[in-house]
Parts: structure tokens; C-alpha cells; sequence
């Protein structure tokens, strides 16, 4: 029996109630202010271009990166610690290491599950740091953004741990996506790895439930809550 392809946005939201999205510490304000921008969406608004985009844009970023403009301040760009160009060139099928940075940077992306959420956080090159967390209602996202929303079955952002095949596939729309096919290998919460959204959630603050300050799995600070 071949198994339905696809997911509804009902589906998703029921299984999915809450996306799980790792900024900055302190950068709220400037999020609510400007919306949830993808690197490629900050670039834009900082007007960045010629070579320095390009070795943000379309390259590996060990460190994370910090951009300044006269009317907006200052944002940070976050590492990519968990690539390796090494082992990215080894598993990508129908793109190049720049397309695919290209890509990954293009997008805002979400955690569908706490447990992968606090996996990030609890990783080596992100524990001692304290970060922005922002919890989302998943069904409000949706409702709003579903044309620009795509799903991926792996972690995109990591080559680190038996790295995945990834393409121009990797990412795909909820009517597209094997829904049932992963659940029936992964298991129903491990179906969904990342949830992505196209540029910029520029109504993030309409969006979130819960925004805290965590070092590690634990919360310091709560910053709004609804």
C-alpha cells in the first residue's frame, strides 16, 4: 500500500503545536521592531553587498558575524559551526557548498520539537552562551505564511553525525512532504526535523507565545509571555 503523500496544515499543527526558533541574546527588541529575518533578509535591510555579502551569503561561517547600519544598529549573523565544507561537498546531490549556503540563508528556520531545541542548546559550541529563544504557535504561523513554508526531514545546518543526502529537494512544501512514509521509519515526532519560512517572518510578534533568555536548558530570564 503506497503511503499519501503530503501533510495538511491541520495535521501539522496538531502534532506540531509550538516551533522553537535560537537567536541572539538581547535581540528581541530590534526581532519584534524588524520581524524574524533570514540572513538574507538582514543583508537586505543593512544594505550589504559586493564581496562582504558574498562571504556571508555564500559561504561557510565558523564564527558568528556581526553587520552595522547607520538607521538599524546592529545585527548578529550566527555561526554555522555544526558544517563542515568537507563533509557538505560529500553529501549534497544537485547543488553546489555556495547554492546551498545560499539557500539555508535564504530561510528562517524552526525547531518542531522542544527535545531538538534543547539538543542545540546543550551542544558544546552553544552551551555557555546564553540565547534568545522564541516559542511560536504553530497554527497561527501557518495560517499566515503556509505558501512560504517548507519542511525538511534532517537537520540542514549540520554535517556533523552520519551527514544526510541534501538537495534541492531537501526542503519541501506540506503537500509534498512523506509525511506518513517518515513517521512509519522516524516515529511521529521525529517525522518533521525543521520547519522553514521563506525570507523573513516579518509578524513574528504577533506570532510568538513565549519569548525567554536560556543558558543551556535552563531558562534565565523571561522576556514576553502570552
Amino acid at each position: 500500500m503506497v503511503k499519501p503523500i503530503g501533510i495538511s496544515p491541520s495535521q501539522l499543527a496538531a502534532v506540531y503545536p509550538l516551533l522553537y526558533h535560537m537567536a541572539e541574546e538581547g535581540t528581541w527588541e530590534s526581532i519584534a521592531k524588524n520581524g524574524l529575518r533570514s540572513t538574507t533578509a538582514l543583508l537586505d535591510l543593512f544594505e550589504i553587498g559586493g564581496p562582504a555579502r558574498t562571504g556571508i551569503e555564500s559561504q561557510h561561517r565558523p564564527q558568528s558575524k556581526t553587520i552595522t547600519h547607520k538607521v538599524y544598529g546592529s545585527a548578529v549573523i550566527r555561526d554555522q559551526k555544526p558544517l563542515r565544507d568537507s563533509s557538505l561537498n560529500k553529501c549534497l546531490i544537485d547543488l553546489t557548498s555556495a547554492e546551498w549556503y545560499r539557500l539555508l540563508n535564504s530561510q528562517v528556520f524552526f525547531w518542531v520539537t522542544k527535545d531538538r531545541l534543547l539538543t542545540l542548546l546543550s551542544a558544546r559550541a552553544y552551551r555557555d552562551r546564553v540565547h534568545c529563544i522564541l516559542t511560536v504557535d504553530t497554527k497561527q504561523l501557518l495560517d499566515r505564511h503556509l505558501e512560504r513554508v517548507k519542511l525538511s526531514p534532517i537537520n540542514s545546518g549540520s554535517t556533523l553525525y552520519n551527514p544526510q543526502p541534501r538537495g534541492t529537494r531537501t526542503f519541501l512544501p506540506l503537500s509534498e512532504y512523506p509525511f506518513e512514509e517518515r513517521k512509519s521509519k522516524r516515529g511521529l515526532l521525529n517525522a518533521v526535523a525543521e520547519l522553514c519560512v521563506d525570507y523573513s517572518v516579518p509578524d513574528i510578534s504577533e506570532l510568538v507565545t513565549r519569548v525567554a533568555h536560556m543558558e543551556g536548558p535552563k531558562e534565565t530570564k523571561t522576556i514576553y509571555e502570552r
